[in-house]
Parts: C-alpha cells; sequence; structure tokens
C-alpha cells in the first residue's frame, strides 16, 4: 500500500507541474489572439513550442518515475559518455573546449539509455556552455549497488547560494544566456526517481563540479 500511494503521489506531483507550466503559455496565447494587432504566428510558434518542451519533460518524468520501480535495462556508461563527447564537441567547435572522460567499459547504468543520455548530457552541456577550455567526466564504481558520475569544468562556479538556486525549476542565473533553466532541474528529478543523488561542489578545475549518484547496472 506505501508503495502504491508512493506512485500516485509522484503522478499528482507530475500532472500538477505540467499544469502550472502550461497555463503561463496558455495566458499569453489568449491575450494575444485578443489583440486586434500583433504578429499572432509567431507568438503562437513560440508559446507552442514551450509547450511542446513542458509536456515532454513530464511525460518522461512519468516513465522515469514508473521505470524506476522496475528492474529496468542496462546502460553503457562509456558508450554514452562517448556520443555525448562527440556531440558536444560538434556542437561547441567554435569554443576552444576540451572534453577529457573516462569510464570502465564494464560499467552499466541500472535504467534506460534516453534517461542516462538526458542526465549526463544536460550537465556536460553546462560545463560546456559555462566552461573556458576544459571538461572533466569520470563514471567509476566501487562494484557496490550504485555508480558515480562527476562533471566538472572551469568555469566561474557557482557560490552556495546560487547552487540552491539553479535547482529550482526554470530559475536562470543569467537571462542573455540561452536556455530554458530547466537543465539541473531536470538532472535533479530523474536522478531522485531512480533512488540517486546530485550534489553540486566547487570543482577541482575552478569551475562547478556536478556529481551524480545512480544505480549500477549488476552483471
Amino acid at each position: 500500500m506505501a508503495h502504491n500511494q508512493d506512485i500516485v503521489e509522484r503522478q499528482r506531483t507530475h500532472v500538477g507541474n505540467l499544469a502550472h507550466a502550461l497555463k503561463t503559455p496558455l495566458s499569453v496565447l489568449m491575450a494575444e489572439a485578443g489583440q486586434p494587432h500583433g504578429d499572432l504566428a509567431a507568438v503562437v510558434t513560440r508559446q507552442a513550442e514551450a509547450m511542446r518542451l513542458q509536456v515532454d519533460h513530464h511525460l518522461r518524468r512519468a516513465r522515469a518515475a514508473a521505470r524506476a520501480q522496475g528492474l529496468g535495462e542496462r546502460t553503457s556508461v562509456a558508450e554514452v559518455l562517448d556520443e555525448l563527447s562527440r556531440t558536444l564537441s560538434r556542437i561547441y567547435a567554435a569554443k576552444p573546449i576540451a572534453i577529457d572522460w573516462d569510464a570502465d567499459e564494464d560499467l552499466y547504468f541500472q535504467g534506460e539509455r534516453q534517461d542516462l543520455l538526458e542526465l549526463a548530457g544536460n550537465a556536460m552541456e553546462n560545463a560546456c556552455k559555462w566552461g573556458v577550455s576544459k571538461i572533466r567526466v569520470r563514471a567509476f564504481s566501487d562494484r557496490g549497488e550504485q555508480m558515480t558520475l562527476t562533471i566538472e569544468d572551469d568555469g566561474p562556479g557557482l557560490n552556495p547560494d546560487q547552487r540552491i538556486t539553479v535547482l529550482t525549476r526554470g530559475a536562470r542565473l543569467d537571462e542573455t544566456a540561452p536556455g530554458s533553466g530547466l537543465g539541473l532541474n531536470i538532472i535533479d528529478e530523474l536522478t531522485r526517481s531512480y533512488g540517486g543523488s546530485l550534489s553540486l561542489r566547487d570543482a577541482t578545475l575552478g569551475g562547478l563540479m556536478v556529481t551524480l549518484t545512480l544505480p549500477r547496472g549488476l552483471s
């Protein structure tokens, strides 16, 4: 009964969050539709995209919560980090960023590949966005039931108050930077849905270190 109640409460939270996230874009659309003049098509396009992103986000959260209750699947950590490193190196080709990653070939994440792509991808993309020249990614395990993933950058880092702020949904420290402000919040929610944890602290490179504790895929 406690297990079922936990699932129900999670789904209530997801539905409430989704309703809240869609409320603002819908209000903008209704207000714009009532204006005699204005670029309605552009506004509709922007707000529809915002709503689509929110719907996708909460659908992923709901699926993750359900998957975390079961055995799930094993995902190669090295393969995911290699794919992300190659992709981000192309995206940030104009920036002198070097991505240094390392993970044992036999290390597996106990969960779906798409979820690990989202977890590591969001953290690594943030590091690329704010880092100056170097990103360091490490994945390892003490052979227990958990694995650890760390992502460091040599950017400006965050002070303790900022670390609390960035875990709030939609919070952005720099409104001029691209993005929805959901990156670290998504990582935090998805990590917790797998029974893991997220921590933020100073990196040895001088910027921010994101540490994720996740379930390890056992052989």
